[in-house]
């Protein structure tokens, strides 16, 4: 283990990035690539593959207030690494399903463990890394997110099923390394800095009290219900477009490239954009720009069609990831959030998302059997919705606080991770 407790932080924001990638990320993006295979294997319908790819996230509807809770009480090491051992487990479960109700409540249940990791980890990296840098940190932790979410669909059914003999087996795969990723934890994982591990022991925050508090708070919400949509908008449009671009006659490698190149370019964008936004100082200008963006792509990507899909692929991957860390870094810069209640409040952030992820797919795929072009137009309202909302969101970062400052005289106010 690295010596100083500062070279520890990369280390542990390493581990944290690769948690993102290697158990969070790509055994959940391979699905929308596999279910070609899937649905011929087990005769599944279109209507069928979209409540399977909502069962993965309507899970964290139902456990994410739970994990920040857990992480808060249990300590942020124990709880990713039973997690990420949990997830393995589950993850290579699905690949035992031989109906339609089976594989959705393994990917429910893999959903279940799988929401554990999200809140932790953030409220992990946010421990350690505070006050300008913690955007940056924070679109590391995206980072990793977004290169699970490119590998997934680029190797999984071109490379890995070919290789492996077929989808059950690429399943089996990345359950085990889920599993090897918790001992990394279990052997390498440590909750906090030295210098804040005593004032958590000794004064704990009770769960109730500061639960109550946050549900009063109204950023919380807007901000919840702002992922909600962007990601249902998101989620039902990458577990729709590769079938979709299959059906219009292209080829399966490049059908499903263009979710390797959304990801792809939200991974290389993810801490420039992060960083950029701590340079400025602003948070809410860059949120609106990744909605704008992501809201044209989806009105746009039917009408174009061709080859013009792969250049609105690349702009709205531009935003994928780091929007996330920005709302995120926006979330603990809220007042009333500090350290020690960010689990809590990244729990019900968290729990909200889920719901639109879940209960988009399957609405938008229905569509189709209409025209198969309705479906993205459905998706462009959920990312016009959370667009709309995000106009009742303050700015939170450092330059709007040095203006507040400067109105009202004395040294600029820290913002609440800078506190702890």
């Amino acid at each position: 283990m690295p010596g100083s407790n500062n070279n520890y932080r990369w280390y542990l924001l390493g581990l944290s990035a690769a948690t993102s990638t290697l158990v969070s990320a790509i055994p959940y993006s391979c699905m929308p690539v596999l279910f070609e295979e899937i649905s011929k294997d087990l005769n599944l319908s279109l209507v069928q593959i979209g409540t399977v790819w909502g069962m993965a996230s309507l899970a964290g509807v139902f456990v994410s207030l739970a994990a920040g809770v857990l992480g808060d009480r249990f300590g942020l090491k124990r709880v990713l690494a039973i997690a990420c051992l949990l997830v393995g487990i589950t993850g290579a479960l699905r690949g035992f399903s031989s109906t339609f109700f089976m594989l959705t409540a393994m990917v429910f249940l893999n959903g279940l463990v799988r929401a554990l990791i999200p809140v932790n980890v953030t409220k992990s990296i946010a421990v350690w890394f505070k006050g300008r840098s913690l955007g940056m940190a924070n679109g590391v932790g995206a980072m990793g997110m977004g290169l699970g979410l490119m590998l997934g669909p680029l190797i999984s059914a071109t490379i890995m099923s070919p290789l492996l003999g077929g989808w059950r087996n690429v399943l089996f795969l990345y359950g085990g390394i889920s599993a090897a990723v918790a001992v990394l934890w279990f052997a390498f994982g440590k909750d906090h800095p030295p210098e804040i591990e005593s004032s958590i022991k000794h004064e704990p925050t009770p769960i109730g009290p500061t639960l109550s508090r946050l549900l009063r708070n109204k950023t919380i919400w807007i901000l919840g219900l702002i992922l909600l949509f962007r990601m249902g908008g998101i989620m039902g449009m990458t577990g729709y477009l590769p079938k979709y671009l299959l059906d219009q006659g292209w080829p399966q490698a490049s059908a499903d490239g263009t979710l390797s190149v959304f990801y792809a370019v939200s991974t290389a964008f993810v801490i420039p954009i992060s960083a950029l936004s701590d340079r400025i100082g602003r948070r809410k200008i860059v949120l609106l720009a990744g909605l704008i963006v992501m809201t044209t792509s989806l009105v746009l990507l039917p009408i174009v069609g061709g080859t013009s899909i792969w250049v609105f692929m690349v702009l709205s991957g531009i935003f994928m990831d780091s929007f996330m860390s920005i709302i995120v870094t926006t979330l603990l810069e809220t007042d009333g959030i500090g350290t020690q209640n960010a689990g809590v409040a990244l729990g019900m952030v968290f729990t909200l998302a889920p719901i639109g992820a879940a209960i988009s797919p399957p609405l938008g795929n229905s569509l189709a059997g209409i025209n198969p072009d309705f479906p993205f137009f459905f998706w462009a309202i959920w990312s016009l919705i959370a667009l709309v909302l995000l106009s009742f969101v303050n700015e939170t970062g450092w330059k709007k606080r040095a203006m507040l400052q400067k109105a009202g005289g004395g040294q600029p106010a820290p913002s609440n991770m800078e506190r702890g």
